[in-house]
């Protein structure tokens, strides 16, 4: 039996099985596989590290979008950075007050594989008219762009190494409060804390001076291992973020959803961290 494993972590790891490869390749930025596994159905990963599944992206998907977006509960104009899968696409288009949606992505191989290979990721998003689909660097893209403003903005880059690498720096969160409205919700992924501590460390010494409030919320994804996934959180508002459940239950009813995970209250515990994640926050 074959196996895939990810190489993120120094001694530590997961394994999954390549029951059948249905597509492996170096891109122009990196190296590419998708394949079929037995229990969580047809697996990506760039560069040795697990990107997504088919099985558990809804988790992720779900938190990485609904969060910001009924927080901020009027956004209009969405900005993705990365996300080729099309799964936080797929999402965002959900919320009916969206008028325009702007995805920068810098493979585009990484979009016609995921359409061929993961074509329930976007469903059909891509086509939606309300989307403009841009093959560029997403650190030049927010700091040399003149484009009307974004009320959300939301990075789902890969780990801080290869390409990734500069989605983590202070001058690409610089660049999209650059692109923020006034009362704009910027998120971004940030790793699982426990596996990964010195990313959280740094994503709050570096994306706070841009932000009145910087904090994380966290959610557990399977695939990710080693604990739950950080996503950062950077707004304006302080209020945003400290909605209580009722007002995110009228704004979820009205909005016409139905999620597989994300709930009200799932949204607003979210932001309640483990004392070892608040720790770190603290140093």
């Amino acid at each position: 039996m074959k196996l895939f494993t990810e190489t993120l972590s120094d001694g530590y790891g997961q394994s999954l099985s390549i029951d059948e490869l249905l597509f492996e390749q170096q891109t122009e930025h990196q190296h590419l596989i998708i394949f079929q596994n037995r229990f969580f159905g047809r697996v990506m990963a760039l560069d040795g590290i697990v990107q997504t599944t088919e099985r558990d992206e809804f988790i992720y998907h779900e938190m990485m979008v609904h969060v910001p977006m009924l927080a901020h509960g009027a956004a209009l104009r969405v900005l993705i950075i990365g996300g080729g899968d099309g799964g936080i696409l797929r999402e965002v288009l959900k919320h009916r007050s969206v008028e325009k949606v702007v995805q920068v992505e810098i493979d585009q191989a990484v979009i016609d594989l995921c359409k061929t290979f993961l074509p329930n990721h976007s469903a059909g998003a891509f086509d939606d008219p309300r989307v403009e689909i841009k093959i560029a660097d997403g650190m030049a893209f927010v700091c040399e762009a003149d484009i009307e403003p974004f009320d959300v903005i939301i990075s789902d880059c890969t780990d801080p190494v290869g390409p990734g690498e500069v989605l983590f720096s202070s001058k690409f969160y610089e660049g999209c409060k650059r692109l923020l409205k006034s009362n704009g919700v910027f998120v971004a992924q940030n790793g699982v804390v426990f596996m990964q501590p010195d990313e959280l460390i740094n994503t709050q010494n570096r994306l706070s001076p841009y932000f009145k409030d910087t904090r994380f919320y966290t959610v557990a994804v399977p695939t990710y291992v080693g604990g739950v996934m950080a996503l950062a959180w950077g707004c304006d508002d302080l209020q945003t973020s400290q909605l209580n459940v009722s007002l995110l239950h009228q704004r979820y009813e009205a909005s016409g959803l139905n999620c597989r995970y994300y709930t009200p209250s799932v949204h607003a515990s979210a932001f309640h961290l483990p004392a070892y994640v608040q720790n770190l926050i603290a140093k």
